[in-house]
């Protein structure tokens, strides 16, 4: 008796011999969030600028365990996987007026170590691109130092290298106004049409001795003289793209985002809303204007109250300031890559630093996965997430410390 195939056995055996050309195999979906927590786990994270030390000067804290308020603790460095966060070492630009701007800068770096101090099996200070790295393996938070607004330099190069043996490995030229060394990008007093002569020996003895030059907030004159000037590297440790906020000059152009990649260095974004999006950006202006009147008419007031408390007094007025989205943030690294490639890009969140504008998704510091996952949605590899996430400011760091070690710190 002669047995006969079904029919449709007979297709089902051709069609998975050729399955490969008529029924093609689904790939799982990937998980995007997943990869997004394991790279943050997996890789170093270096934020260039986390306004921690200032805002503990206002309010002690111990930053060691989970804190009210704020951007920034161990608990959610962990969670978010932030391994290298910059401290900032902040003096506000009125300081320099009144002589206080040193005191205050080494009040803030003991603070730091006081935070290192206090927690040795959580942080440590890192003073070199080798101790990031070192402590990244030994599971510890390094805790960098940058020095944002040199004011407290007086005018003294012994006092760059004093910076240097306390740990300060960057410089933020200037901040809110033109000070001794250079001219700011929020001040309209241009002293100097960019750097002033002792600016412009800092720089030459900055690249000596190893601490980086920092292009945020220096006007436009002040960071195309220092691009001729530099023979390292420079940073913008927390800019955003001007493409997005166009005549806001905090912010970098495309001219000088492709010089900064041109001399290797790299631009940080900046997360705060009014950084990001020209909706927040009028916000900002017009909550700036206003706040700078109302410290015409109450003198007893410092430049801090702007920061601090005259957010909430405006926001009950006029309402609240429009956050900038996560997708925000993406297109401006997306830009920047656009322009230069991967490797002049990285993150300067300017935690703790901008208030209540953070953008939605990016509220602390325990959010850096959130980012991860937006790049990998937008087709990024982990080689290119690595380099942004820390890589990227570990090769500038390192070439520093080569021309240091191969020139004099004498002038």
């Amino acid at each position: 008796m002669t047995h006969k195939t079904p029919v449709l056995l007979v297709v089902l055996t051709f069609l998975a011999a050729c399955g490969s050309e008529t029924a093609p195999e689904q790939k799982p979906a990937v998980d995007f969030a997943a990869e997004a927590k394991r790279i943050a786990k997996a890789c170093l994270i270096i934020d260039t600028h986390v306004d921690v030390p200032y805002r503990l000067e206002a309010i002690p804290q111990d930053v060691s365990q989970a804190t009210e308020g704020g951007d920034f603790d161990y608990p959610r460095a962990v969670s978010g996987g932030l391994n290298v966060p910059f401290m900032s070492i902040y003096t506000p630009a009125d300081l320099e007026a009144e002589g206080r701007s040193k005191a205050v800068a080494e009040k803030l770096i003991d603070s730091v170590e006081a935070i290192a101090q206090g927690a040795p099996d959580k942080f440590a200070i890192a003073r070199s691109a080798a101790d990031v790295r070192q402590q990244f393996a030994s599971g510890l938070i390094s805790l960098p130092m940058g020095m944002e607004n040199g004011s407290p330099i007086e005018g003294d190069l012994a006092n760059l290298q004093h910076f240097y043996e306390r740990g300060i490995r960057y410089i933020t030229l200037a901040h809110s106004l033109s000070n001794h060394i250079s001219d700011s990008s929020y001040d309209e007093n241009r002293q100097w049409g960019g750097l002033s002569e002792f600016g412009k020996e800092l720089i030459v003895q900055m690249n000596r001795v190893g601490i980086l030059v920092d292009v945020s907030h220096v006007s436009d004159d002040a960071f195309w003289q220092i691009m001729e000037l530099s023979r390292v590297p420079v940073i913008a440790s927390h800019s955003s793209a001007r493409h997005f906020t166009p005549g806001f000059e905090r912010n970098m152009s495309d001219d000088m985002i492709v010089a900064l990649a041109e001399n290797g260095g790299i631009i940080h974004i900046n997360f705060g809303s009014s950084f990001i999006s020209q909706k927040a950006r009028d916000y900002g202006d017009a909550r700036r204007a206003a706040g700078e009147q109302y410290l015409e008419e109450h003198p007893d007031l410092t430049e801090s109250f702007l920061y601090r408390e005259f957010p909430a007094m405006y926001a009950a007025d006029n309402g609240p300031l429009p956050f900038a989205t996560l997708d925000d943030v993406l297109d401006h690294f997306d830009h920047v890559v656009a322009l230069t490639g991967v490797d002049h890009v990285g993150i300067g969140s300017d935690y703790d630093g901008v208030g209540d504008s953070l953008p939605i998704g990016l509220k602390d510091v325990s959010q850096y996965p959130n980012l991860i996952e937006g790049l990998l949605r937008r087709g990024y590899t982990e080689d290119d997430i690595r380099k942004i996430l820390g890589e990227n400011l570990l090769r500038v760091w390192e070439a520093a410390e080569r021309y240091a070690a191969t020139t004099s710190s004498s002038t």
